[in-house]
């Protein structure tokens, strides 16, 4: 999905803190929790979509969608997902 050289450069817009893919472990609580609703990214919109990728911040606090193979690195558009 996302070539190995790719995300060796992308970074987080918010930290800069490097990104690792999200396992299926993960993606499917993170979808768990949409699915139930009340899920809501940084920018305070509701998060209705189910994600079918993503990358993870390094620090595990923040998600972020790859939809149609392209990463949405943007700040507003991510999703809190540690304490």
């Amino acid at each position: 999905m996302i070539q190995p050289e790719l995300l060796a450069i992308l970074a987080c817009p918010e930290t800069r803190q490097s990104f690792q893919l999200a396992d299926e472990a993960l993606l499917g609580s993170v979808n768990e929790k949409i699915a139930a609703g009340g899920v809501k990214n940084v920018g305070g919109a509701d998060v209705t979509d189910a994600l079918a990728a993503g990358l993870v911040r390094e620090d595990g606090q923040v998600i972020y969608a790859i939809r149609d193979g392209i990463p949405v690195l943007l700040i507003d558009e991510g999703i809190r997902i540690g304490g």
